[in-house]
């Protein structure tokens, strides 16, 4: 190509940039929308949308619960061990009682527990069995929480006999009104400060009777916290306030957004009593946990 030809060639370049630019098949393909994460559904009655409900891009969460700091045995220089338990029904735990949508998973936070139990993402224990050591397999699982079954005398629309009919009550997620934590309350000499760590969660399901008025109560089964965590990362917390401020559930027991009372405490307790649910045992769990807030202080006077 001679000079002339070179010249016009850069000329025609130029002056056509636009449309050589506009042929450009990269500048041509549109960006896949991002896709947005979602829990894995719990319950079987919800299904995602499949267009975008709202009005905000939403990015992708991509949530990890963060690695909590070992405590050192040399490093622990008080430890206390109280167990609490948190009422659904107060407003603060709202949450718990939530029916669900695309972030949560789905359901209430008794059938994450469930469906994290049933598809092997955590091992299910005895439910009055806190020390973990007598776990359940899928079938006595399945016993505890598959309902209930009766016999009711019917009447046969043929013979107009009286016979027994076998019924079955399936589990009714709002019986479960309450959760049972256990925790270690340790003074951290490397962290300088009081550090809380759940070891276990239990809930706790209504015992009813015929008539529909609760008997009692009973722990279904107790589920080990620290495998629990990183399960529960995966799925947001209701917030009553704003419906874009949301956290996963690993987040809200860290951070101790919950509502709770103690019911017991291993201090001066070697039989392992629980607070009487009297006046003087409000007074007495009062005291104790006062008695932790206080020591965080104390060991920073020694």
């Amino acid at each position: 190509m001679n000079i002339l030809n070179k010249l016009s060639f850069t000329v025609g370049a130029v002056l056509l940039g636009g449309a050589v630019f506009a042929q450009d098949p990269m500048m041509n393909d549109q960006a896949d929308p991002p896709v947005v994460k979602q829990a894995d559904a719990v319950n079987e009655n919800w299904k995602p949308s499949l267009v975008q409900d709202g009005v905000i891009d939403r990015v992708s969460h991509v949530n990890k619960a963060v690695e909590l700091h070992d405590i050192r045995e040399v490093d622990a220089a008080w430890k206390r061990r109280v167990w609490q338990e948190i009422d659904v029904r107060q407003k603060q735990n709202a949450p718990f009682v939530y029916q669900g949508d695309e972030f949560s998973g789905g359901g209430a936070f008794i059938e994450i527990l469930i469906d994290a139990v049933k598809k092997g993402k955590i091992a299910a224990f005895n439910g009055f069995d806190d020390g973990f050591s007598t776990p359940l397999d899928l079938e006595a699982f399945e016993n505890t929480i598959g309902g209930t079954e009766d016999s009711t005398l019917s009447i046969d629309p043929i013979t107009l006999e009286e016979v027994w009919v076998k019924t079955r009550t399936e589990f009714n997620v709002h019986t479960v009104t309450k959760y049972r934590i256990k925790e270690d309350w340790i003074f951290d000499r490397n962290a300088g400060r009081m550090v809380v760590r759940i070891i276990g969660i239990a809930p706790l399901q209504d015992i009813l009777n015929n008539d529909g008025s609760v008997r009692g109560v009973a722990p279904m089964f107790w589920l080990y916290y620290p495998d629990l965590r990183k399960v529960l990362a995966n799925y947001e917390v209701y917030n009553a306030h704003n419906d874009l401020h949301r956290m996963t559930w690993t987040d809200y027991f860290d951070g101790r957004y919950f509502a709770s009372y103690p019911i017991r405490n291993s201090a001066n307790n070697p039989l392992g009593n629980n607070y009487s649910r009297d006046l003087r045992g409000l007074e007495e769990a009062r005291r104790d946990m006062e008695d932790i807030y206080n020591k965080e202080m104390d060991m920073w006077k020694k």
